[in-house]
């Protein structure tokens, strides 16, 4: 049984550096990709950002952000935990949100949270401006 836990998020002051991780456990997927989508209150739950797992590099890169993250957000991987990380900066109001991680059990791109089936319960990231 895939089992995806957020950790991380709190409340933090504009300009401020956070990093979100998620663990994923019950697996055995070689290739896959991880998702990290947000939702705020009376909004829809929209991308952030996701990294391709593989033994390969894909032509255009194993990571992907979103426009609003670009520049900002960092998604990384340690294969030894079975974690992935989202390093916040600079934050802003606008980023207040509650972040999932999501597993995607095919090694592709996408910002289709439908392409997603596994969702660990997300974690809460307010931005006080």
């Amino acid at each position: 049984q895939v089992q995806l836990v957020e950790s991380g998020g709190r409340l933090v002051q504009a300009g401020d550096s956070l990093r979100l991780s998620c663990d994923s456990s019950g697996h055995i997927f070689r290739w896959y990709t991880m998702g990290w989508f947000r939702q705020a209150p009376g909004k829809e739950r929209e991308f952030v950002s996701d990294i391709v797992l593989s033994d390969i590099v894909l032509s255009g890169g194993n990571t992907a952000y979103a426009h609003s993250a670009k520049g900002r957000f960092t998604i990384s991987r340690d294969d030894a935990k079975n974690t992935v990380y989202l390093q916040m900066n600079n934050l802003e109001p606008e980023d207040t949100a509650v972040y999932y991680c999501a597993l995607r059990p095919i090694g592709g791109h996408s910002q289709n949270r439908a392409d997603y089936p596994y969702w660990g319960q997300g974690t809460q990231v307010t931005v006080s401006s």
